[in-house]
């Protein structure tokens, strides 16, 4: 639809609100008490050809009218109903009123139910109401029979301008109302997994002072009444390890973490990530762990009914892949033994952007990224990472150089990361100076020295287990969605 042709319809629509002004009927009420949704009424009817009065309420997506009599389509989040509108059983005057009615507004109709002779269920319409008037329309698509099947063309196609208007894309799309759905049973799922493994729910801040649990940049504010810079929380991880030290074994919390860094198809500057840890539990033990939690969340989106065929079959236990040799192999030489200007010529070699701006930490996971991570295809485990890439992790046994670490990855893409978590607190300060040091030379991913984070491991912290998992790339993985705006509602966008 051109400019000129929505101001056409914009002055059009706010013209028929006049007139319903002028008639006295209120376009915006303030309620209206429902006896069914579409699914229910239709589902009510049963084999019947009459069946009892409901009252059903929705948006208006379709329109037929034949003289004395028209048809409607409406929609609700259940499904469809359709609606029979006379004008001996409405009035004159009330049936005139239909005049200002359009696709995409918001009604209200009382009836009996009956079945037409093309068998559909059909609301008698006596008695109706305007609940929202509809200033903007819709872009509903087109519809189509052919050989029997509905066939629905998107009104709504441009992918940024149905991420910029999600109501509007979930308004004409029923799919994609039903994937978010999805989503949310998912988190459902995930949490009743979590909850009868006797994991605790809890919240910690988003506002920070001293942000740490990962290796990123964060976003930064100030906090008038305190005089203070705080930040907001790029992971959950430092607290809810607090709370294992406070006496709580089994802890989780599902929120969002917030990164100032780039947006891509795997990226969104704001995102809800799903942090558990247990204590007295290894990265073996949490292996095990989230290899039954994707089983039970893929069994989650599978049974929604609206993915089908896409969620991917999981057989546990899926491979383990060490880091150190597969990096090696995948670069032909021995990563960690290069020349600092070797690394950086092989990272360049290789697609690396930026690297003289990189710590050797950095090079080093920007390479593996580069080699190993984009050929994972089905669920695979890459353990025993190296030190310096895992300031939060215990030495692994009979390894110091490399730690007890382990990431989960699929089609390409990261969905956990875990630890045996450092518990030493002597250790745990020489990791924190260390980042202290890259964070000094320019490494604004670098993290600097909790000393509360310190204290709290000083009264002894239990050795434990811990896990991150994105849920927005774990749901883009069950349902094989290709960007990561496609699966949160309101993605971060340059602004209009």
């Amino acid at each position: 639809m051109s400019t000129d042709d929505l101001n056409f319809v914009l002055r059009a629509r706010r013209e028929k609100l006049e007139r319903l002004a002028a008639r006295g009927i209120a376009p915006y009420a303030y309620g209206f008490a429902r006896t069914h949704e579409a699914a229910a009424a239709v589902a009510s009817l049963g084999g019947d050809a009459e069946g009892a009065p409901v009252r059903v309420a929705g948006r208006l997506v379709a329109w037929r009218a034949h003289g004395r009599t028209a048809f409607a389509h409406l929609a609700d989040a259940s499904g469809r109903i359709q609606l029979y509108f006379r004008q001996d059983a409405l009035g004159e005057a009330r049936f005139a009123d239909l005049d200002l009615l359009d696709i995409g507004d918001v009604v209200g109709a009382c009836g009996p139910l009956f079945r037409t002779r093309t068998g559909e269920v059909t609301v008698r319409v006596e008695t109706y109401e305007l609940l929202a008037k509809s200033l903007r329309p819709l872009p509903f698509g087109k519809e189509e029979v052919a050989d029997g099947v509905v066939v629905r063309h998107a009104g709504l196609a441009d992918p940024e301008q149905r991420s910029r208007q999600r109501y509007a894309d979930l308004a004409v799309h029923p799919d994609v109302r039903a994937l978010f759905a999805a989503r949310s049973r998912m988190v459902t799922a995930v949490r009743a997994f979590l909850d009868a493994r006797g994991f605790l729910e809890v919240e910690t801040p988003v506002l920070q002072p001293l942000y740490g649990g990962a290796a990123a940049r964060p976003f930064t504010t100030h906090h008038h009444a305190l005089d203070t810079t705080l930040y907001l929380r790029i992971a959950d991880e430092l607290y809810l390890k607090r709370l294992i030290v406070g006496g709580f074994d089994r802890v989780y919390e599902i929120g969002h973490d917030f990164r100032n860094e780039g947006i891509d198809r795997t990226h969104n500057p704001e995102f809800t990530m799903l942090e558990f840890y247990e204590a007295y539990a290894d990265y073996h033990a949490m292996m095990t762990v989230v290899e039954a939690l994707l089983v039970h969340a893929a069994d989650a989106v599978r049974g929604s009914g609206v993915v089908e065929g896409r969620v991917p079959a999981l057989t546990p236990p899926f491979p383990r892949l060490s880091w150190v040799p597969a990096l090696d192999r995948a670069l032909g030489a021995n990563a960690r033994a290069l020349t600092d200007a070797e690394l950086r010529n092989a990272a360049e070699r290789h697609g690396v952007q930026h690297v003289a701006a990189l710590s050797r930490p950095k090079l080093l996971d920007e390479l593996f990224q580069a080699l190993v991570e984009s050929t994972l295809v089905e669920p695979t485990f890459v353990v025993d990472y190296p030190v310096e890439l895992s300031p939060l992790a215990k030495l692994k046994r009979g390894d110091p150089t490399l730690t007890e670490r382990f990431e989960l990855f699929a089609r390409g893409r990261e969905l956990a990361n875990a630890f045996s978590e450092l518990n030493d607190p002597i250790d745990q300060r020489e990791r924190f100076e260390a980042q202290a040091r890259l964070r000094a030379a320019g490494d604004l991913e670098a993290v600097d020295v909790d000393e509360d984070y310190l204290r709290a491991m000083e009264y002894g912290m239990p050795p434990m287990g811990g896990v991150g998992i994105g849920i927005d790339r774990l749901f883009m993985y069950l349902t094989d969605t290709a960007n990561i705006r496609d699966v949160i509602l309101f993605p971060t966008m340059r602004p209009e």
